[in-house]
């Protein structure tokens, strides 16, 4: 076992572990920064992997765009930001048993998918090279990708009108 799988080890388990704080915290604002923890864990494992590309797509859209998007989100829709009563509901039993078995069923799915792929990365030659990927994205899927954007835009304008009420009586 080499350093590096050491390290992987470490930021797998530290994605793990602020992954269980993000849907377990009470409170939004936390929750979004625990989601900055996992994420930031995620993109260093994409760095030890040779993905430098994805990597940095992942701290630029996930951890820093999408994360702002739900803290304006929670500023703007004036959502209670503290723990809230209603959502503790008393279905905690049901939720962590289907949790579980959802986890259990993913695991068995991934370790029979990668039972026997192994990829020697370092013998790899281009891995992390961001050219295919963008190739891909701007030439194959850019309709789907700019379709993708225009959604997600009319929905934070739908949010904003439908939870501040001043904005549609004008």
């Amino acid at each position: 076992m080499t350093t590096k799988d050491v390290v992987f080890g470490a930021l797998g388990l530290l994605a793990c572990c602020s992954g269980v704080l993000v849907v377990t915290a009470r409170n939004v604002i936390h929750a979004a920064l625990w989601l900055v923890v996992t994420l930031g864990a995620l993109a260093a494992c994409y760095l030890l992997l040779t993905a430098d590309f994805v990597a940095w797509v992942q701290v630029l859209i996930y951890a820093g765009a999408i994360v702002v998007l739900l803290l304006f989100a929670a500023m703007l829709t004036r959502a209670p930001v503290g723990p809230g009563q209603d959502l503790d509901s008393g279905n905690r039993p049901a939720a962590a048993l289907v949790a579980g078995g959802v986890g259990v069923t993913l695991v068995t799915l991934l370790v029979q998918a990668f039972r026997s792929a192994y990829v020697d990365l370092d013998r790899v030659a281009g891995t992390g090279a961001g050219r295919p990927i963008g190739d891909a994205l701007f030439r194959s899927y850019v309709l789907p990708f700019e379709i993708a954007s225009v959604l997600l835009l009319a929905a934070l304008v739908g949010a904003i009108v439908l939870t501040r009420p001043e904005i549609g009586r004008r």
